[in-house]
């Protein structure tokens, strides 16, 4: 008897190993997944942005739909933070011609895997500090995304997934108008963005589901959805290499402009922002030839927190 339950014992605890080291392996490999399609936005891409309004539910009758947008160019997406919980990739818009290109230091995003701290964004530069539970993000990466400026856009958490040969990573987030849209409307203050960001054959692509929104205190109306698709057409890292050299010429600065955020960021409490100081937009200080030693980066970023 002392023996069968020594036996049956023995059976059970070995089957339980054997079910958490699959789910320690299964775990790892699916992280390992997560990583090498987060890192697949790395490189030089053709890139072709197309947006358009489609469902309007203003009772405005002299609303004006936005005019359907397209762009494109070349932009490279360079890997700055390579680390086992957190990814960082700056992209690098290249305008101009082949001879003498221009260099657009464009948006970041910052990929953090089961983050607990977001900050969401409300209204009117205006971001709310949000604690989340560690079992709510098991597995999750949270996106964060920033302005060209370094100052925060929008954050959300989702888990990335892989099936049926797809890998794409879903979330719903508000965020402050696109930088195409700010300078042209003032009818509503919120984008409600459905981002997918999905690795291709070709490249990648950011499908977007958003929605206008007017937000009050205590209220809020949807102005018009909007469509949008982006797609990044891989091709050689050679055709990027004027982003690339331009990166090493100016990563120190911008290093500095991150490490001030990182100190505003870590105080882990709402955030509200001027939107321009005597006129001027934080990147339009930020950008200029003469901002390049610390203090005059932290004093500069400094002027535009809100107390």
């Amino acid at each position: 008897m002392l023996l069968n339950n020594f036996i049956m014992n023995k059976s059970m605890i070995l089957s339980f190993l054997c079910i958490i080291t699959y789910i320690t392996n299964f775990a790892q490999s699916k992280k390992s997944k997560d990583i090498q399609s987060i890192k697949s936005m790395c490189g030089c891409f053709k890139i072709d942005f197309n947006f358009a309004e489609t469902f309007v539910f203003s009772e405005d009758e002299d609303y004006k739909k936005s005019k359907t947008y397209k762009s494109g160019g070349l932009e490279w997406g360079h890997l700055i933070v390579d680390e086992n919980n957190k990814i960082s990739i700056q992209h690098l818009l290249i305008v101009g011609s082949k001879q003498f290109p221009t260099i657009v230091k464009h948006w970041r995003q910052d990929w953090l895997y089961q983050n607990t701290g977001l900050y969401k964004y409300d209204k009117n530069d205006k971001w709310s500090f949000v604690n989340m539970n560690k079992k709510d993000v098991k597995g999750q990466w949270t996106q964060k995304v920033y302005q060209v400026d370094d100052s925060p856009r929008y954050e959300g958490t989702s888990s990335w997934v892989h099936i049926d040969g797809k890998s794409y990573w879903e979330n719903t987030t508000p965020a402050p108008l696109p930088r195409r849209e700010f300078s042209k409307r003032s009818d509503y203050n919120v984008t409600l963005r459905g981002n997918r960001h999905e690795v291709t054959n070709s490249g990648w692509v950011h499908d977007q589901d958003n929605k206008k929104i007017q937000k009050d205190d205590g209220s809020q109306f949807v102005l018009a959805h909007e469509k949008g698709y982006s797609t990044y057409t891989r091709v050689p890292d050679e055709d990027c290499k004027a982003a690339v050299e331009w990166w090493e010429k100016n990563s120190n600065k911008w290093k500095m402009v991150r490490d001030k955020w990182n100190s505003i960021y870590g105080l882990n409490q709402d955030l509200t922002l001027k939107p321009t100081v005597d006129d001027k937009k934080l990147y339009s200080y930020l950008f200029s030839p003469e901002v390049v030693e610390k203090v005059d980066i932290e004093s500069t970023i400094d002027m535009f927190l809100m107390d």
